[in-house]
């Protein structure tokens, strides 16, 4: 009797990752997840307070939603912004119970090597690419081996957050103060409400998770007199991003950053721009925030900091893996150019799947927020695409692999310059042909257009890859 098949092994039950499960489920493969934490999407608990700037109709992957609905689960209001308690609840949670996916699941089950079978990475052997995969996974009884024909890698990053320092590297002193510094966006209307009311608390970064912990902080000061908030920004004011307002496809993303470049405008938050973090001590009880502005040493106090400058992927457990990744993006090199935010001011990027997050090692792929390595825009329905690419290139169907199934909205900004926005016509409309638009023009003169199709150009779905946690930049 021949052995059964091996699973294709995904490492986290995020979004992403349960719905790599369900794409290959429903491609007749068998899928073991494995998740860190005791519990499916640790990292969307927390932000289980935030509500997402994408609606139901773009948070549900198509294989789950057909696996969920023969179970007689209904899909929530396809206009609705969830929180990310209601993502948990109404979709997550019962997408992991389910019949096809319950069993599939492991937790509590930490993924701390993965390699080829006795190939490391350097050895070539003339069967590597035949050779399966095996995982070292820590349990609660011990570390465990399990072998796998393929492996999609769905961690995510939420559990590595880039530092405050401007180095990239964690500030001398952060670390010692770490009791006071909050990463991510933590929820100061619940339970860090007793960190902040009545206190100075200096906001760091310039994205989404900054703008939401921002407005949460104002509503807090609303309520408790004496609390004060700054935000400091690495960029000078003009040159950050605050979204696409009533142009953003997205309603409720165009409305936040509108909101949060409001606070700054009426002077409810002390804005800091450019301020380049060098160091965090300790005065009088409180933080001693010293950085460059203006060219100039200056120090700020605060008691708190909520640090919201990103993440980065965790690639320690992937060092005998053979990866080839953007030495800038540490997304793969077919991927990183269309994500670069050096190189990309609007954060459109056309469709990609399997073609575009293959490795050298054949069968391993990582998906998902973490397959944007350290760019920062990234929307749910972006992995969705990512995972039935992969799941179909896997079950052998290339031609599906390779077709696009996927249209997203505008971002409905191009420009990261303030005053230049202001001059010219926004350049994602809905008129705009798709495909064809944001791609940044500096040397345009200020009343051209930006966006041009070439004649050619046939119209083609288009990547608006934000937030899947939309308020905070993130997707889990």
């Amino acid at each position: 009797m021949s052995a059964p098949p091996l699973p294709v092994v995904v490492i986290g039950a995020g979004p992403i990752g349960l719905a790599a499960a369900a794409q290959l489920v429903s491609r007749g493969l068998t899928p073991l997840v494995l998740e860190a934490g005791d519990t499916i999407a640790v990292a969307v608990r927390a932000w289980a307070h935030v509500r997402m700037f994408s609606p139901w109709e773009f948070n549900v992957d198509s294989a789950a939603r057909a696996l969920l609905i023969a179970e007689g689960w209904r899909l929530p209001p396809a206009a609705v912004y969830p929180t990310g308690a209601e993502l948990i609840a109404q979709y997550l949670a019962p997408l992991a119970a389910s019949a096809a996916l319950q069993s599939r699941i492991r937790t509590g089950a930490r993924v701390i090597g993965v390699a080829r079978r006795d190939l490391g990475r350097l050895r070539n052997g003339h069967d590597r690419e035949a050779s399966p995969f095996v995982l070292q996974v820590e349990t609660a009884s011990g570390i465990e081996e399990i072998e796998a024909s393929a492996v999609i890698d769905c961690s995510g990053t939420w559990s590595a957050p880039n530092p405050a320092g401007s180095h990239g590297l964690p500030a001398p002193g952060e670390a010692a103060h770490a009791h006071r510094i909050a990463y991510g966006i933590p929820n100061v209307l619940g339970a860090a409400r007793p960190r902040q009311a009545g206190r100075t608390t200096l906001v760091v970064g310039a994205g989404h998770s900054a703008m939401n912990a921002v407005l949460d902080l104002v509503e807090l000061a609303k309520d408790v007199p004496g609390t004060r908030i700054l935000w400091a920004f690495r960029r000078p004011l003009a040159a950050v991003n605050f979204g696409g307002g009533a142009n953003d496809g997205l309603a409720e993303r165009g409305a936040l950053g509108a909101r949060a470049m409001a606070l700054i405008e009426e002077g409810a938050v002390t804005a800091l721009a450019p301020f380049l973090i060098d160091r965090i001590g300790g005065e009088g009880g409180a933080l001693a925030i010293t950085g460059r502005q203006d060219g100039r040493s200056t120090t700020v106090m605060a008691d708190e900091m909520i640090v919201a400058t990103g993440f980065r992927p965790d690639l320690s457990f992937l060092r005998e893996v053979r990866l080839s990744l953007d030495p800038a993006v540490e997304a793969t090199p077919a991927l990183a150019p269309l994500i670069d935010p050096n190189a990309h001011s609007c954060g459109t990027v056309r469709p990609h799947g399997e073609a575009e997050l293959r490795q050298p090692d054949s069968g391993f792929y990582i998906a998902g927020m973490k397959s944007y390595g350290r760019a920062p825009t990234f929307l749910l329905a972006t992995g969705h695409e990512q995972v039935r690419s992969i799941a179909a290139y896997l079950a052998g169907d290339i031609e599906a692999a390779r077709r696009v199934e996927l249209v997203l909205p505008e971002t409905g900004v191009c420009s990261t310059d303030r005053s230049r926005q202001a001059a010219t016509a926004p350049c994602c409309t809905p008129a705009t042909p798709q495909g064809v638009c944001c791609d940044a023009k500096p040397d345009l003169p200020a009343d051209a257009p930006c966006c041009a199709a070439p004649a050619s150009a046939a119209p083609r779905p288009v990547l608006a890859p934000l937030s899947a946690q939309p308020r905070s930049g993130r997707c889990g």
